[in-house]
């Protein structure tokens, strides 16, 4: 299996490349779509109403690739788990539609045969990325006030797998929110 190329290549927030040609039979997106590595995007009992919300905020408009955000998901979703059991509600509130290419280009002897250069350089879809802006939520925490303090340890701990510096935000209202409130 190919190597995963750093976030680096992807990470900046362009315009998405779609293909123009001056043949309208061939102005098409090609590829389909890869396969998500993210499995949920709600965890805990999403149906109990909870007293404080916490959010994780990026500090940087980028593109997060799906692997990462799967990755982020998970580390916080097992803290959560084992502290609370199932006493909470975290929801992943960006999705991956944006779809990363690479045109791989072969090097070595005999590379001149194999490929196209940039001839043909549309490229293969590789993975999935989430197009994010500054300030934007990545995810989100309903939980009961006594136990914030373990809701913000998770969501540090997933925030050190998003290739960004992100932001913990605490909301606690007077009233506690009913979950259909949330959901809007």
């Amino acid at each position: 299996m190919a190597r995963l190329r750093k976030n680096a290549a992807y990470q900046k927030l362009e315009r998405p490349y779609t293909r123009i040609s001056k043949y309208t039979k061939k102005n098409y997106v090609r590829g389909g779509f890869p396969q998500l590595k993210i499995i949920k995007f709600d965890m805990g009992d999403a149906k109990k109403t909870y007293s404080a919300t916490v959010k994780l905020n990026v500090c940087k408009s980028m593109h997060l690739r799906h692997n990462s955000l799967e990755s982020a998901r998970l580390i916080s979703n097992r803290f959560l788990e084992k502290s609370l059991g199932n006493n909470f509600h975290l929801r992943l509130k960006v999705y991956p539609f944006h779809v990363l290419r690479e045109n791989p280009l072969a090097s070595g002897a005999g590379a001149d045969r194999m490929s196209t250069g940039m001839k043909l350089a549309y490229g293969k879809p590789i993975g999935s990325a989430a197009r994010v802006k500054e300030g934007q939520t990545v995810l989100e925490l309903r939980i009961d006030k006594e136990h914030l303090k373990v809701g913000k340890e998770a969501l540090a701990r997933s925030a050190k797998k998003l290739p960004c510096s992100c932001k913990v935000v605490v909301h606690e209202p007077s009233t506690p929110l009913p979950a259909a409130a949330l959901s809007a």
